[in-house]
């Protein structure tokens, strides 16, 4: 590999690795919120177990998630040295900003953590919504420096290279911005949903009879967040696609092999890019409809790949990026819905139980989901090339020209490894030690002592 293909991939598999754990720290976050709520609002202490042993989780995930996302921050300046040039001229607000997000969502969680059972039930929801909060913001802050790199604005350079009329914060509310943060978070939501549900799937498949109605909760709460967030991930999705075709057509032209600039243009679904025959291999075509997505209308104008240099075309594998993410969508929100729906039938024929055979299919919404985040992550930036900022630096400008990167991607790949790994390790062993089981008996004990001191 050259070092710009090594310098790509080895910051890609950090980041592949960090954005694992800061989307769980959103999603799982802001299900302990919703948890707490029900728990308060309700006075359903089933929910307020599930808040204290969902939190567990995001505090373990969160004790990876700052380690990697330093390496992350690290590696901008080490790998990308030409890009964070420009950066700290131009877009710097955001990665100063982060820092408090940071902040904010570690103390609340610490208060959270450590304090839980000295708050009174109004400051636990507080606490769990300001942890939410502030992983939210820390998502956003950081999304809007990728947003710029797609739709880069507030500077302008002269042909030198000198930056000049610099404003910040033009910058950071790029035009791609709103959609795309937008899309980020209810994906995020989406993905901490359907990890419950996987989980909630499992141990009703495991469980005891005692144990099945907290998971039963556990699984409805979390498919019910999931419908809602599956369908506006897709509607922000299709937000996305349109400002695709505003604002980067050779990313939209390449997401969906077309070649030629036209009207009523096809969205093709499946199938390969072939770049020498300016063909889709294998691919269904659905008339009229990428023009549709494109601009509302059948005869949207989309353009092709033709109309640009060759150079600058992406990947031709960055339509197979995005049918894999658009599908994985799909699937997760009917999946989803049909598990509601059977659920719905089944309860109005007096049959309050999941079957085994649509557990099953929930089994795998988890990982999924989570490969959906990292198929977007993936199509967003190996779209944008050969840009690192789009139309005003490529990345081969933008990387280090320091060489024997290679044994250093291997190494952190191999820390990688071992951290993913540790992660599945200690949440197993821990809730091993700590089944459900004990907390339900514990809180059967404090409804009796409760009970009793009423008389």
């Amino acid at each position: 590999m050259d070092t710009v293909t090594l310098a790509r991939a080895f910051f890609g598999t950090s980041l592949a690795f960090h954005i694992i754990f800061a989307t769980l720290a959103i999603g799982l976050s802001a299900m302990v919120f919703l948890s707490e709520l029900i728990h308060y609002w309700k006075k359903d202490r089933d929910f307020g177990i599930l808040a204290k042993r969902w939190t567990k989780s995001v505090a373990i995930l969160l004790g990876v998630a700052i380690p990697s996302g330093t390496i992350v921050g690290v590696q901008l300046s080490l790998l990308w040295p030409g890009f964070m040039r420009i950066v700290g001229q131009v877009i710097a607000v955001p990665f100063q900003v982060e820092i408090f997000a940071f902040f904010l969502e570690a103390l609340a969680l610490s208060i959270y953590v450590y304090g839980a059972d000295r708050l009174r039930p109004p400051y636990r929801v507080i606490a769990a919504f300001l942890v939410t909060l502030g992983a939210t913001a820390s998502a956003v802050l950081i999304t809007s420096v990728n947003t710029w790199m797609n739709t880069p604005a507030g500077f302008k350079v002269k042909p030198n290279g000198t930056i000049y009329d610099v404003d910040p914060w033009k910058a950071f509310f790029n035009p791609s911005f709103y959609e795309t943060a937008y899309h980020v978070v209810v994906s995020a939501l989406m993905t901490g949903a359907f990890v419950i549900a996987s989980v909630a799937a499992y141990r009703l498949l495991k469980t005891s009879q005692a144990e099945r109605l907290i998971h039963t909760k556990a699984l409805m709460l979390s498919l019910v967040v999931a419908v809602a967030m599956s369908f506006l991930t897709a509607l922000s999705g299709h937000e996305s696609a349109q400002g695709l075709h505003e604002y980067t057509p050779e990313k939209l032209a390449a997401a969906e092999g077309l070649f030629k600039t036209q009207r009523y243009a096809p969205l093709a679904i499946g199938g390969y890019v072939d770049y020498r025959k300016k063909e889709i291999i294998g691919g269904i075509e659905v008339p009229y409809l990428l023009s549709f997505l494109a601009g509302n209308r059948f005869d949207t104008v989309v353009k092709g790949l033709e109309e640009f240099p060759r150079w600058t075309w992406p990947p031709a594998y960055t339509h197979t990026l995005f049918n894999v993410m658009v599908g994985i969508g799909f699937l997760l929100l009917g999946l989803a819905g049909l598990a509601l729906l059977v659920w719905w039938l089944r309860k109005r024929n007096g049959q309050p139980w999941w079957p085994k055979w649509l557990l099953y299919l929930l089994l795998p919404t988890g990982p999924l989901s989570i490969l959906g985040i990292e198929f977007g992550w993936i199509f967003s930036c190996s779209g944008r090339q050969p840009w690192t900022i789009y139309h005003i630096q490529t990345t081969a400008e933008a990387a280090t020209k320091a060489e024997h990167l290679g044994a250093l991607f291997v190494a952190f790949a191999l820390v990688y490894l071992f951290l993913g790994t540790l992660v599945c390790l200690v949440l197993t062993h821990y809730f091993k030690r700590h089944p459900i089981a004990l907390d339900l008996k514990s809180n059967e004990t404090l409804g009796e002592d409760t009970h009793g001191a009423a008389h």
